[in-house]
């Protein structure tokens, strides 16, 4: 199920200005430019892509996302990368790449055990034995969730207006999942718009385990974009496993 703020072309038009370019890019860029064929898994409006390509990439770019909203934008802003609709469910690639991202968050979408491990399973498979799988999550033990209320509200200029922004979590947040929604206000008169999602929030031994399961091993975790070392409070929780041989 694609979330609404990604599949409506409204919403999906306002993902960049709401999420500017920052550090986490700049992380996985270099990543990119290092690598000689990369798959973006979830690739959004492709900026990483697009952004790598314009600097000189020169092997294979391809960018897989569910939703079509998001790859419109990605193909008016390249056509020299391969924009591929769908998902690790229903698109497979064997061997093909050294270098598989989830930026942005994208993993946390993974909610169920077994949609887990057949979306590993085929990143492994998409990797040539040594390859690199690269992600972040939000940590868990940081609760970031508990920020996420009606009371922090963005606001950020969009076209010759402005756009609110803010989010509610549904309580009681019981387990790995978190539930909220997500809330866009331009001042139109038929009211704001409102998207409902849920992430999955795994410690870094549970996201090991389920990486080993499908041959992926962890090299390093870090807490941040500067590459810190992951502790309590550490927002992220970026991870980067390599591919074992079968």
């Amino acid at each position: 199920m694609v979330d609404r703020s990604f599949a409506d072309p409204s919403l999906a038009a306002l993902y960049d200005v709401l999420n500017p370019w920052g550090p986490g890019d700049d992380f996985y860029l270099g990543l990119v430019m290092s690598a000689q064929a990369v798959l973006d898994v979830g690739c959004g409006t492709g900026r990483l892509l697009t952004r790598a390509r314009a600097e000189g990439h020169p092997g294979r770019l391809v960018g897989l996302d569910p939703a079509a909203a998001m790859l419109v934008r990605a193909r008016g802003g390249e056509r020299g990368v391969e924009w591929v609709l769908g998902d690790l469910r229903s698109r497979a690639w064997f061997g093909e790449f050294d270098l598989v991202v989830m930026t942005g968050h994208a993993f946390q979408v993974l909610l169920g055990d077994e949609e887990l491990r057949l979306a590993l399973h085929a990143v492994r498979a998409a990797l040539c034995d040594g390859g690199h799988f690269v992600f972040e999550t939000r940590n868990p033990a940081a609760r970031p969730w508990e920020t996420w209320t009606p009371k922090a509200v963005r606001e950020v200029g969009y076209g010759d207006g402005t756009v609110r922004v803010w989010h509610e979590v549904e309580e009681p947040v019981l387990g790995e999942r978190v539930t909220f929604t997500e809330t866009f206000d331009r001042g139109h008169p038929q009211g704001p718009w409102t998207s409902r999602t849920t992430l999955r929030f795994l410690a870094p031994d549970t996201l090991s385990r389920f990486l080993a399961e499908a041959g992926l091993t962890v090299v390093e975790q870090y807490g941040d974009w500067g590459r810190g070392p992951l502790a309590p409070a550490s927002p992220e929780i970026v991870t980067v496993a390599r591919a074992t041989a079968y």
